[in-house]
């Protein structure tokens, strides 16, 4: 049995304003999907420049934000909202969804595509191996919190939280950020690494997230308020990790079916043989 390190969430105090480990974590989300980004974009005939990839992570960063906010309070807090609507405001008192920051980030990437004329799923394919780094920082971020424990386990790398009570528990935010993080992270970065038809990458993104979601959420002791939704295992992030895995595999298919991109490396082979 281990026991959870628990590091003083504030990493600077400068004066009134404290600076914590879990804002910072957001900095580095952001500063390592625009390095991504410009690794990505620099090569050739990519189709993307540095002023669009700054752009974009700002795009990206507030549908993070915000979406992650307005999905907690729909998703999971949707009763104390209605009982104080100011609620939705006051972040300090923290509260995040990954699937509402989803959300929120398929609204930026629409708006920013309208804006540099590139389509939803060009901006989509391009951000996605981008993503599960950020995501990954953000685990870290929980861990140092020791927020987001599991549920009770005799494994030997149980934890003991603060907050978790007198039982030993998975470290499920650490088992998010290895396979909702470093694991995705690689399967999209080499998959997208050769020409692949438009929306594949987003398709095997959504595929891949929402698969190992469901999985994490068997580990993942559910929010008190909300508890297990039905069988006394199904929760609520596996119910809205479901449609991911669904539609991304229904636009995977969709994707191989069209090979937008594909075709066009086929031809400059053959051309290649005149």
């Amino acid at each position: 049995m281990l026991k959870h390190p628990e590091i003083d969430p504030i990493a600077i105090s400068l004066g009134p304003v404290d600076v914590h480990w879990y804002g910072i974590m957001y900095l580095v989300a952001f500063g390592l999907a625009y390095w991504l980004g410009n690794l990505r974009a620099n090569r050739p005939n990519s189709g993307w420049n540095t002023e669009q990839v700054g752009d974009l992570i700002f795009y990206g960063a507030m549908g993070v934000v915000l979406g992650g906010r307005v999905g907690y309070i729909l998703f999971y807090n949707f009763g104390a909202f209605l009982d104080n609507p100011l609620l939705l405001f006051q972040v300090w008192k923290g509260g995040m969804s990954f699937h509402g920051g989803l959300l929120g980030v398929l609204v930026a990437l629409w708006l920013f595509g309208r804006k540099r004329g590139k389509t939803f799923f060009q901006v989509g394919d391009f951000v996605a191996p981008l993503v599960p780094l950020g995501y990954f920082a953000g685990r870290m971020g929980n861990f140092i919190n020791g927020e987001l424990w599991g549920r009770v386990t005799d494994v030997p790398w149980g934890m003991l939280f603060r907050d978790g009570g007198p039982d030993s528990r998975h470290p499920s935010m650490l088992y998010q950020g290895f396979l909702e993080g470093l694991v995705l992270f690689l399967i999209l970065w080499f998959f997208s690494n050769k020409p692949r038809p438009l929306m594949a990458t987003s398709a095997l993104f959504l595929i891949g997230m929402g698969t190992f979601r469901i999985i994490n959420e068997f580990f993942r002791q559910p929010d008190a308020h909300i508890g297990f939704i039905a069988f006394e295992w199904l929760t609520m992030g596996q119910i809205l990790s479901v449609p991911m895995v669904i539609g991304g595999a229904a636009l995977m298919w969709y994707a191989y079916q069209q090979k937008s991109v594909l075709e066009p490396v086929k031809k400059s082979k053959k051309s290649k043989r005149k």
